[in-house]
């Protein structure tokens, strides 16, 4: 089954599939089921193409040759370099992530606080948190007056959190989630650090922003999350979240055009499954009408006068997906077991899917922007 089948053909779309003969990436796009290599020497990558006063239009007429069926090439493993497979569509961009974006999933993270990253302390807490404060915060907007009311409210019962100010406060959460080329792609593994016994799957919508701040597109997210280890304090996000293999992005980017626009993404439905080979199955949904900050929001809030991208970003918009249904232990929640499948999908963007391993089972980054730059030289593409 092709990541793209549930995805608008019509649309125009971005990524980066791996050419074994010249030991480096290729610049894609799609059309009539043809993965097209479209670098040339005036978009060498996907950044460049970014930065464009219109992308899709540029993808849409850009010289290229086919480089085989979307069908062949989404059916090759990356583990195989001798063979042209799909990478994450981002390259230069760096990759930055918004938390606690939507009232559950800030329940949650208030429950991992409490629970000081203990699974077996959250359920009780689940309940006192959850009757308090679950369905009174849906509907706020962040850094509203009535949000700084509910916050008054809060502090006086003795439940305020870091997570619930940076969910309902006037300042969103924005963390880096990976270092600039070392994302995953589509049929990847992805990684959990060998220290966490609580994790999961966080899936979200990636904007794809230019360094002036422009929204050109977006694609589908995997934000591996370490419960545990950010439930232990939020000063351990960075170990928490970026990790050998723990970002994954795809399948490509479909870029803003005539058919796709950012009220398309604002009103994105996202589902989740883990199948793991254990026969557990776990079905999640996250839904963007939900989200308590504006997209556009979100991306002034990352990239401005007050702090610069050149490259652009790529952006996690946060989920509203909780994982508290049980696999082994009762009022444990969910946690992910090795080989676990995790699928990410949703009409107009496609399928993302990966295995999940541990970050030191997973292959090595080794092909920095330094080899990058290289390598594009070597072809005269600089």
């Amino acid at each position: 089954m092709s990541f793209l089948q549930n995805a608008d053909l019509n649309g125009t779309f971005l990524g980066r599939v791996w050419l074994p003969k010249a030991n480096g990436p290729a610049v894609v796009t799609l059309r009539d089921g043809q993965i097209v290599d479209i670098t040339s020497k005036n978009a060498p990558t996907v950044r460049d193409i970014c930065e464009r006063d219109d992308p899709a239009d540029y993808v849409a007429t850009a010289d290229g040759h086919v480089l085989g069926s979307l069908e062949d090439i989404a059916g090759v493993s990356p583990a195989d370099p001798s063979k042209v497979h799909f990478l994450a569509p981002c390259d230069l961009q760096s990759v930055k992530a918004c938390g606690v974006t939507f009232a559950s999933s800030m329940v949650e993270r208030v429950i991992e606080e409490q629970a000081a990253g203990d699974p077996q302390k959250a359920e009780a807490i689940r309940k006192r948190v959850g009757a308090a404060i679950g369905e009174s915060l849906r509907n706020i907007k962040a850094g509203s007056e009535e949000a700084a009311r509910v916050k008054e409210a809060l502090i006086a019962e003795g439940l305020w959190s870091q997570y619930l100010e940076v969910g309902i406060g006037p300042d969103a959460e924005v963390f880096s989630k990976a270092q600039v080329l070392s994302s995953v792609g589509p049929a990847a593994d992805v990684g959990l650090h060998p220290i966490s016994n609580w994790n999961n799957p966080e899936p979200e919508v990636v904007l794809t922003v230019s360094s002036k701040g422009n929204i050109v597109g977006a694609a589908l997210g995997n934000d591996v999350n370490l419960r545990d280890v950010e439930g232990r304090s939020a000063l351990l996000l960075s170990k928490a979240k970026d990790n050998n293999a723990s970002c994954s992005i795809g399948p490509m980017i479909r870029l803003f055009d005539a058919t796709f626009t950012l009220d398309d993404v604002r009103a994105a439905e996202l589902d989740l499954k883990v199948e793991g080979t254990d026969g557990f199955v776990m079905d999640g949904h996250s839904s963007m009408k939900e989200i308590s900050r504006d997209p556009a929001d979100l991306v002034r809030q990352t990239l401005g006068r007050h702090h610069q991208y050149p490259d652009g970003i790529m952006l996690f918009l946060g989920t509203l997906f909780a994982p508290t249904q049980d696999r082994d232990v009762p009022g444990e929640g969910f946690t992910h077991k090795l080989g676990d499948v995790v699928t990410i999908s949703a009409p107009g963007l496609g399928s993302l899917q990966n295995t999940v391993r541990l970050s030191t089972e997973c292959a090595e980054w080794t092909f920095g922007v330094s080899h990058l730059m290289r390598n594009l030289a070597q072809r005269d593409l600089l």
